[in-house]
This record gives C-alpha cells, structure tokens and sequence, in this order.
C-alpha cells in the first residue's frame, strides 16, 4: 500500500513554475503596451492607457504610474532652422499674411505710379520671392552713366518713402543692362555699369533715415538677366532697368 502512494506521488507534475512564467509573459505584455504608448503623441491616450492598466496589475509602482515617461513635442518635421521649429499650418498662415503686407505695399506703390503717371517707367510685381519694383533706366540714368539724373531725385526720395516699413524688411537693389557691349571709358563691360547703377541707387535711397542699410544689399547682373529679347529696341530698353526687391520675412 505504502508503494502504491508513494508512486502516485511521484507521478504527479509540478506546474510551479506557471507562476513565474505567467508574470514574466504579464510584464512582457506590458512593456509592449508602454512602447506602444511611448511611440504616439497622443498624451491623452497614453494616461487613459496606463490608469487602465494599473487597475488592471491591481497598482504597483513603475512606469505606468507617470502620467508620460518622455516629453512630448509635437513637429511635422526635422527642424532645420529657427522657421522649422513653427507647425506646418503656422508657417502657412505666417506666410499668407506675409504675402497680404506684401500686397498692400505693391497698392500704395501703384496707386503712387498711377497719381505721377510713371506707369511707363515704374511697375510693380508681386511673386513668391517678393515684391519687385522695377525702375526703367531711362527714369533714372542716362546711356551709359551711372549717375543718377537731377530730375530723378525727387523720384528716388519718393521710392524711399514707400519702402518704409515696420518691422524693416530686406530689400536688393539689383541693376541690369542690354546685351550691347559699352562703350566709354568709365566702365569696363557692363557688369560694372550695373553694379555700379544699383550701388549709386541704393545710396540715393538710404538717405532716408527711416531706412536700415543692415537690411540693403546690392547686385549687379549685367545683360545675364534680361526680361526680354535683346534683338528689338524695345526689348532692350526693358533689359536696361534697376529692380528693388522687398522680401518676404521667411526668406530672410
């Protein structure tokens, strides 16, 4: 009788070990479910997430007990300048109404072109990249010279005046020439003709004490920028131009 027992004794399984090894595959599930937590933005979420968790573990202390275990930041993208670290949607609207400011300069510009009848010799363009007056060559200069006319002073002040804003914003002065070689002995080719315009231009215009000359650079493009053909004299004489570019305040 006595070996009877002892061998249904010995024949029965020792299942102990399902204790451990179900906390282990408890602890496991909830690791997962943390790095789940952890990979979302939704803090709101996580926090319903891990107080549902905790009433289910029956409490206990550990990393479900914080309301979040990182910072979290919500970014449409890698920030790669300070612009970057702005939401999508906030430089979008950033940026429509920069184009709006942008806007009403380019009316009071052309409403000044319209009262001084200068519409053949002003116009204004509005682009992504900014606000472009262009200033025909001959309301400035005359062939060949860089010196700005006597007559054009008044408009150049005017000019100056417009450009006033606030808070400043960058502006080129950019001058542009035909392709017709030059010929005098103040300027070698007419890359110096034009740099040397925009430069005598933006001096002009930076008599205004309104103006910042941190915010004003200058170019001088030569006959490499034209805006039309060179092959009529009509062409040419809208290649022969000084351009003021204001710019928006996200290229600057």
């Amino acid at each position: 009788m006595l070996k009877t027992r002892k061998k249904k004794k010995e024949e029965h399984i020792d299942e102990s070990w399902l204790i451990p090894y179900a906390d282990m595959l408890t602890l496991l599930l909830a690791l997962f479910i943390v790095l789940f937590a952890v990979s979302t933005v939704d803090a709101a979420k996580f926090e319903n997430m891990a107080n549902s968790f905790k009433s289910a573990l029956n409490g206990g202390t550990g990393p479900l007990d914080y309301t979040s275990p990182v910072s979290i930041v919500e970014q449409t993208s890698i920030p790669t300048s300070e612009n970057a670290l702005i939401p999508t949607d906030d430089r979008k609207t950033n940026g429509e109404l920069d184009q709006l400011q942008l806007q009403e300069i380019k009316e009071r510009i052309d409403d000044y072109i319209e009262a001084n009848d200068l519409n053949k010799s002003l116009k204004t363009t509005l682009t992504e990249s900014g606000l472009i007056i262009t200033i025909l060559d001959k309301a400035l200069f005359d062939s060949g010279s860089a010196e700005i006319k006597e007559g054009a002073l008044n408009l150049a002040k005017e000019i100056s005046q417009l450009l006033v804003t606030d808070p400043p914003r960058q502006i080129v002065i950019a001058g542009h020439t035909d392709d017709i070689p030059i010929k005098n002995t103040n300027f070698r080719s007419n890359w110096e003709l034009s740099a040397q315009r925009s430069i005598n231009f933006m001096e002009l215009l930076l008599q205004n004490n309104q103006l910042d000359p941190t915010k004003f650079s200058q170019a001088g493009y030569g006959e490499y920028q034209p805006v039309a053909s060179n092959d009529t004299p009509e062409g040419r004489a809208k290649n022969r131009r000084v351009e003021v570019k204001i710019l928006p305040f996200n290229a600057q």
